[in-house]
């Protein structure tokens, strides 16, 4: 359980270095930018409304919602809402370019944390299984297209996206994959204990 809370806590904070940094950030985050401006809500809380948006298309699909899918929902939000309060907006390209780098560093590792506790997928990684199931197709595939259609509305909405965009794409998944492993409940032993890398 603090293993879960953790990660989604890391995991906003890391969403909220990528916003400071304002060269690009992942695609939800690019959706919720575009609506900030257009509704009373801040990042974060759109950050969670959203999230919950995304939970109602799972019903159609068959998804069952887990305890992790709730947290997500709840703790996501407001950590990147705490972030952007405490980190001040960078005033060179370097002090963004390590901004962006941090976030994306701590977003991966961030999910390697909550994933690896095993409480269930957030309201994202639910639509894209059942969507998978149902249609057919590759998981890739599907979340390919599941992002290409947030970036674009995102995008028309005003949110940023730049080479931090490309870079959040490219990166996530090797560094989420470098920590799984290390951090990957383990339920014959009864504790998550990191391995040591080598």
């Amino acid at each position: 359980m603090p293993q879960l809370l953790i990660g989604l806590a890391l995991y906003g904070a890391g969403i909220a270095l990528t916003v400071r940094a304002a060269l690009g950030v992942n695609p939800w985050a690019v959706l919720n930018q575009g609506l900030e401006p257009h509704t009373p809500f801040s990042f974060g809380e759109l950050t969670a409304l959203v999230g919950a948006a995304v939970l109602t298309l799972w019903i159609p699909l068959r998804q069952k919602p887990a305890f992790g899918t709730f947290a997500n929902l709840a703790l996501v939000g407001g950590a990147a809402d705490a972030g952007l309060w405490l980190v001040p907006e960078p005033s060179g390209l370097p002090a963004r370019a390590a901004l962006l780098a941090a976030g994306i560093v701590l977003n991966g590792f961030a999910v390697a944390v909550y994933v690896g506790a095993r409480f269930g997928p957030g309201p994202r990684d639910g639509l894209m299984t059942g969507l998978a199931a149902v249609t057919g197709r590759s998981l890739r595939t599907v979340r390919t297209g599941i992002e290409l259609t947030v970036l674009a509305g995102g995008w028309l909405l005003g949110g940023t996206v730049g080479v931090g965009t490309v870079l959040y794409a490219v990166a996530v998944g090797p560094v989420a994959q470098y920590f799984l492993p290390r951090w990957a409940y383990d339920p014959s032993g009864g504790a998550t204990s990191p391995r040591a890398a080598g």
